[in-house]
């Protein structure tokens, strides 16, 4: 796992920084790695999920339709590709 520092971080962000993450019960760390990971996570993007639910709406499914993609959805996950 990859190490970052962080220079020159003005007192009032620090104090900021260490009351929000205080209040939210997490250390200064935590609140910050939590910051930065929703700061890149993509935003607006379609799951895969969805993305075939909207289709099956467009292809007016009917709800039997729609329970056969529940069955095979909620089957134990796959096994790995064994290239052996």
């Amino acid at each position: 796992m990859a190490m970052l520092t962080v220079r020159n971080l003005p007192d009032e962000v620090h104090r900021a920084l260490r009351v929000r993450a205080a209040r939210r019960g997490h250390s200064m760390e935590a609140e910050v790695r939590e910051i930065l990971e929703s700061a890149i996570s993509p935003q607006g993007r379609p799951k895969l999920g969805s993305l075939l639910a909207d289709m099956g709406r467009r292809a007016k499914l009917t709800d039997e339709e729609f329970a056969v993609f529940e069955q095979v959805r909620n089957k134990a996950p796959a096994r790995p590709v064994n290239f052996e």
